[in-house]
């Protein structure tokens, strides 16, 4: 069993919430993950000082293998020429020294993938195809039941709402070739709400037995929250076995002072159950009930 803790779009700098921030921090510490994936946007303006602050904070989370990846506002927007002559100069200094990632765990490999482009898109990302190559490479060397989980910044679904939330170009492209390397999950943020779901929900594809689950944050850390978590913060625990992908999705309530689960999802690898040996809807039942029933604690 893989605990991944999915955090989002912290935004340090004047939207930064900190009382929200040392909520996370202790909920970290009790869940002690086994990975941590933050999907970009770590800061606000990608100054140096917001940087500082946020490897600060990164320093302060479990001692367990994190994944990262830029955002948007991980580069310059009002420093042009910065912006385009090196643009993620504090990003590596700070964050991480590589763009594009590949972290290894036992039964599960991470692919994390640079979907900016500060030089054409501000706002919105791409993902390019020498990068569906280094995909395609980091998983060649792949078990073939090991996890196989892809993490970009910007997404690759629309959100179920009607605020914004335009995809990046070649989406269906992307998603019909990650599909094709038995890509099990994608994470990400930038829409400052969550949303959880496969990608047959949104793009038939080509292979319409399988999808990818798609799993969104929204901002972890800031009051930018849109739509149905305007003002609002959320993260995603994630627990991953050899047949199942279940995710528990928390917000954080003023009243309660701290972070509530709000929804659960389970999805089965491969789009399909495991082959049962004894009755089939038992099995799967008997599972939801223990792991899905009001008694349950993700702690």
């Amino acid at each position: 069993m893989l605990t991944l803790l999915h955090i989002s779009d912290l935004h340090f700098g004047p939207p930064y919430y900190a009382e929200v921030g040392e909520r996370l921090q202790a909920f970290a510490a009790e869940l002690n993950p086994n990975l941590i994936v933050a999907s970009g946007d770590f800061t606000q303006r990608a100054k140096r000082e917001q940087f500082q602050a946020a490897r600060e904070y990164l320093d302060r989370l479990p001692g367990v293998p994190t994944v990262v990846t830029p955002g948007n506002h991980d580069v310059p927007l009002y420093r042009v020429r910065e912006r385009l002559l090196d643009p993620f100069a504090l990003y590596r200094k700070y964050i991480c020294g590589e763009l594009n990632t590949v972290t290894a765990l036992p039964g599960a490999t991470i692919v994390a993938l640079n979907s900016t482009a500060p030089r054409h898109a501000i706002t919105n990302g791409r993902i390019r195809s020498e990068q569906l190559d280094f995909t395609r490479g980091a998983f060649q060397e792949t078990e073939p039941d090991a996890l196989r989980i892809v993490v970009t910044h910007h997404h690759l679904a629309p959100p179920p709402d009607f605020e914004g939330g335009e995809v990046m170009p070649r989406a269906k492209r992307t998603l019909d070739f990650l599909s094709g390397l038995g890509v099990d999950l994608i994470l990400g943020g930038h829409m400052h709400r969550a949303y959880v779901g496969n990608s047959l929900d949104v793009y038939p594809g080509q292979d319409r037995d399988r999808g990818i689950v798609i799993v969104q944050s929204g901002t972890t850390t800031s009051r930018r929250g849109r739509a149905r978590e305007r003002e609002k913060n959320s993260f995603n625990v994630l627990r991953l076995d050899t047949t199942t992908i279940r995710i528990t999705h928390y917000m954080y309530f003023d009243d309660a002072e701290g972070f509530l689960p709000t929804s659960r999802h389970i999805f089965f690898r491969g789009g399909r159950p495991p082959l049962q040996t004894g009755p089939a809807h038992s099995d799967i039942n008997g599972r939801e009930i223990a792991e899905f029933g009001g008694s349950h604690d993700d702690l």
